[in-house]
């Protein structure tokens, strides 16, 4: 429950703030950005309550208590007494120290035990104070502060000026006055259980958030409801029935049920107060909306000194406030628990024993906001697609399972009567083997090399664009549902502070070249060093990956001969396996440990740039993190898939690198194998280790380090935790730091899935799998680990939806050249229909190999163990198309060689093609806009006119009967009236 704004006293001796009675109080040069302060009546500062709540120290703050209190004990929070002498026992929840009030914001700032009582000097005076700023903006012109994402306190974690406590404090009583001025009513609570932090409260009134809510066009819900129909009869039913069907996987949330009637919603607005219901004020405006509302002002409201405007995030990134946030809603656990959204999102959807349930979207927005909401529905989405995906690609590893005794060329490689003998591996160290020896891997690669990856490849490509218009179509029936329909087109973006700070500076460098009509803004000129420095960044990164990669390629190299050369038979049984994993795990390694070192640099690149805006910060940000991030882990994969068995040459005349380094072979099945491993090995570990074993791991890790900091054990900071208040508790959880990593780990986990799955088709079961734990992950981490973010709206999941698209389009392409050039498809097919003499496989590996002749051997190549078979080898073979030894071009590549890569390019052109074409005419073929949705969208406006016709229609009739009647209560002045003789016929009928 909420009290407006009536003007009552502060209870107890709790004592309103005015700069009036203050005499101590200096001038302050606070003033509104905006204009809607002008709006307000005289009365509004008589009904705005500041109640300072004095700590346990005495004279914590000489401006805020008045002469009584400073001369007696402060009396701690729990011992206030109302007027009537009753104790006054505030509640545990969101609320002032009334009981009554909710707290809708809360700032958090450093207070230190005074040695002694801080009063006005003259270092408070105007020229010391302006000289000292002026310094201190000086100091930290070399940087800028950190832009903040969801939450402003993100702000205050780099890059604080080291302003004096009394700066400090003097700014806060500049902010604080001006809020006051604006409306809000504030409580402090200097006196909390956390040691060295006070807290503001804030409380919004009621005339304050509906004047804040017209000024933000909030769509509210009217008084105006009408049927909400899904479609035709039949659908309707269908729809129905499966709803039935299906009622154990919906959470028990009212907000998550079907509705059978909506709320026609319109721009809140004072003048037409009696279209919406505002019988109940208290929830009118959820907690959610009341946030963001403060919020908004906290964002316009400033404070100017020396022309430099500090708004709230300038405050906290120079840690004159140290976090701000709203309130969780309740507690989750305990007897005294009562019922709220925050509980019931726990049970319904933070829980991992509803696993198998949907999400509760609707009350995920309705208290996490629209932003957030898209973001699970999103999630919800893309892990309800990856289910069809996950099965066809079990059947088509199940396929291959069935089929590998049934593979001609894995049977004659396994063979032992074929006697083939192969050509070294490695110079020197590696002597001749015989082929039978890569039994193994060649029937392990028929689980992923066969005809079946052709097909999943073109089912995953078309499956990437249904699941793109799946989710067009949700986006859009969540906008109807959330009244998102027109959101967007006429929203303001406030600027960045770092910006803010950036014109200042260059505004006071130019204020004596550049007229005070041209308004300062920051050009491609200012930024062009930053612009340059993030190139070479860049490029600087990315060549550090490839040069990483290329040292994991020596690290295989060097690993395998040395294996060769070892005298452990333990070592030598299974160098290829060894060697793969071993060179995986590293690449694994390295990519978790780099994507923690791009992220920090692509945020420091970013706020070189100076963005003006928070969208245009997030996008510029959320561009660099994805380059880096794709480029680190998909750069191994890339040179496994078409740079690995190319860059070889062939015995006698191999290429080298560094020195004696020989490039790596494939095996002879191919690279597909060492393809699917290293996939398998990097997507696998970074979802169990970097996404959920550091999301689960690192907070406990940090509760952990608290607790041993902590002299109290865990009883007793149990009962602590009882007591303390619910802005006391949030403090504690950790600050939201926005959706970005959340969706970047989804991103590359899609890039995963679509563009190299022709080798690895249980590459969508295993992301199904990590995002059904995801789901609750998250989901149990903003619940309970962190802070309240701040509830942003937003009408799509914006720049990420782009690289989805860009990432489904590369993924044709990719699996195009996978199939072609990694895989064996396209030899075995032209072998079979051009080479084959009887239409079948049959003879196929040794059409792939070619012959040497070993006296070709450069000198110091050849074996160190010639007779390591037991016998003399005179002619080896070795995976090629060449002519043979005795032909008259000897080790040239051969006409099949020339025929199998036009075989190769064209299937890459036709693949694409005709892929593209089907991706297009699927989505051609489904509406973004479902129809129903578009059929109540137009209903809606209709309504939305009638509404209005029938408001100005009853406006019309009410002031045409008010004058009606005040003809008939002056006859006498009807009958004067003789000029109007209209009237009169008019005026008589009316009266009788």
């Amino acid at each position: 429950m909420e009290r407006e704004g009536d003007g009552e006293e502060p209870t107890g001796n709790l004592k309103r703030l005015d700069s009036a009675e203050d005499p101590g109080c200096p001038p302050l040069a606070c003033e509104h950005s905006g204009s809607l302060e002008q709006e307000e009546p005289a009365m509004m500062r008589k009904n705005d309550n500041y109640l300072p709540v004095p700590g346990e120290e005495k004279n914590l703050d000489v401006n805020f208590v008045n002469t009584n209190a400073r001369s007696s004990e402060s009396v701690p929070m729990k011992s206030l007494y109302a007027d009537d002498g009753s104790p006054l026992c505030p509640r545990l929840g969101p609320y002032f120290s009334d009981g009554h009030r909710r707290v809708d914001y809360v700032l958090a700032y450093h207070i230190q035990k005074p040695s002694s009582i801080r009063r006005q000097s003259s270092r408070f005076g105007e020229n010391n104070f302006i000289r000292r700023l002026r310094r201190s903006l000086s100091m930290r012109s070399s940087r800028a502060p950190l832009q903040p994402k969801e939450d402003p306190e993100i702000a205050a974690q780099e890059q604080r000026a080291d302003y004096h406590e009394d700066d400090k404090r003097f700014r806060r009583e500049e902010f604080e006055e001006n809020l006051l001025e604006m409306g809000l009513e504030l409580e402090k609570d200097e006196g909390s259980k956390i040691p060295g932090i006070g807290f503001l409260k804030i409380h919004a009134p009621w005339n304050v958030l509906c004047r804040e809510a017209e000024f933000m066009k909030l769509k509210m819900p009217t008084k105006k409801v009408y049927d909400v129909k899904q479609g035709s009869n039949v659908v309707e039913k269908i729809r129905l029935f499966i709803h039935k069907v299906t009622a154990p996987l919906h959470p028990k949330v009212d907000a998550n049920r079907p509705q059978s009637v909506k709320s026609l919603s319109h721009a809140f607005s004072r003048e037409k107060q009696h279209l919406f219901d505002l019988s109940d004020r208290d929830k009118f405006f959820d907690s959610k909306t009341r946030s963001s509302i403060v919020y908004e002002v906290l964002k316009r409201t400033r404070c100017t000194r020396a022309k430099y405007s500090m708004g709230i995030t300038s405050l906290l990134a120079n840690g004159v406030y140290s976090a701000a946030y709203p309130l969780h809603d309740g507690d989750i656990e305990g007897a005294n628990a009562e019922p709220n959204d925050r509980k019931l999102l726990y049970e319904e959807w933070a829980s991992y024993s509803v696993f198998y349930k949907y999400q509760p979207i609707g009350l995920i927005r309705k208290y996490f906001g629209e932003k957030v909401g898209l973001y699970f529905a999103w999630l919800g989405v893309y892990t309800q697609m990856l289910i069809p995906a996950a099965i066809v690609g079990v059947i088509v590893f199940l396929y291959g399972c069935a089929t590998v005794d049934d593979n001609i060329p894995s049977m004659e490689i396994c063979d032992p009567r074929n006697n083939i003998t192969m050509c070294p591996l490695c110079d020197r160290a590696c002597s001749y083997w015989k082929l039978v020896t890569a039994c193994g891997t060649a029937r392990a690669s028929h689980l992923f090399d066969n005809p079946a990856t052709v097909f999943f490849s073109i089912f995953m490509a078309l499956w990437a664009v249904l699941f793109m218009e799946h989710w067009k179509r949700r986006q859009m029936r969540l906008n109807y549902v959330w009244d998102l329909t027109g959101f967007g087109e006429e929203e303001e973006d406030h600027n960045r502070a770092e910006y803010e700070f950036r014109v200042m500076q260059k505004t006071m460098r130019q204020e004596n070249s550049t007229p005070k009509s041209e308004k300062v803004k920051l050009t491609c000129t200012d930024r062009l060093p930053a612009y340059l420095t993030t190139v070479v960044m860049m490029g600087f990164m990315i060549t550090v990956t490839f040069a990483i990669v290329f040292g994991v390629i020596l690290y295989r190299i060097s690993i395998k001969a040395a294996l060769h050369m070892s005298t452990y038979p333990a070592a030598r049984s299974n160098i290829r396996a060894t060697v793969k994993t071993t060179a995986a795990i590293i690449n694994l390694i390295i990519i978790i440990i780099l994507d923690e070192i791009y992220a920090s640099i692509a945020r420091w690149l970013t706020t070189l740039e100076v963005p003006k805006t928070d969208k245009s910060f997030e996008e510029r940000l959320i561009f660099k993190t994805f380059i880096l991030k794709f480029v680190n882990a998909f750069t191994p994969i890339v040179y496994l898939a078409f740079f690995r068995g190319r860059l070889v040459g062939r015995p006698g005349n191999y290429l080298y690198v560094v020195g004696s380094y020989r490039m790596e072979e494939c095996a002879h099945a191919g690279c597909l194998m060492e393809l699917c491993i290293q996939l398998c090995i990097t997507m696998l570990g970074k979802q169990l280790i970097q996404n959920n074993l550091f999301e689960i791991g690192i907070p406990k890790l940090k509760k952990l380090l608290r607790r041993r900091k902590s002299e109290l054990d865990s009883k007793q900071e149990e009962e602590l935790n009882k007591t303390l208040q619910r802005h006391e508790k949030d403090h504690i959880l950790g600050p939201f730091v926005g959706l970005s990593p959340e969706y970047m780990e989804m991103i590359i986990q899609f890039g995963m899935v679509t563009l190299f799955v022709a080798s690895f088709p249980l590459a969508p079961l295993f992301a199904l799998l990590n995002n059904i734990i995801e789901i609750r992950l998250d989901a149990k981490k903003f619940v309970m680990e962190l802070r309240r973010p701040i509830a942003a709206k937003a009408k799509d999941i914006g720049i990420w939806y782009n690289l989805l698209r860009g990432l489904s389009k590369v993924a044709v392409i990719v699996n195009a050249f996978v199939i072609s050039f990694t895989s064996d498809f396209i030899p075995r097919l032209v072998y079979q229909y051009m080479y084959s003499h009887d239409g079948t496989m049959h003879g196929f590996v040794n059409h792939t190999l070619s012959y040497f002749n070993v006296s070709d051997f450069q000198p110091g190549t050849d074996p160190l163990q010639p007779m390591h078979l037991g016998y003399k080898v005179q002619i080896c073979r070795y995976k090629d198309y060449r002519e043979p030894p005795w032909s008259s071009t000897p080790y040239d590549l051969s006409k099949e060689f020339w025929a199998i890569l036009a075989a190769r390019l064209a299937f890459v052109i036709v693949f694409q093609n005709v892929v593209m074409l089907m991706s297009d005419f699927v989505d051609w073929l489904i509406p973004d806009i479902p129809k129903d949705i578009s059929l109540q969208m137009h209903k809606e406006k209709i309504l939305m006119v009638e509404l209005f016709m029938k408001e100005e229609q009853g406006k019309r009739l009410a002031a045409r009967d008010n004058q009606n009647q005040d003809n008939c209560t002056s006859p006498s002045s009807a009958n004067q009236s003789l000029p109007q003789p209209r009237s009169r016929p008019v005026s008589h009928a009316n009266c009788s």
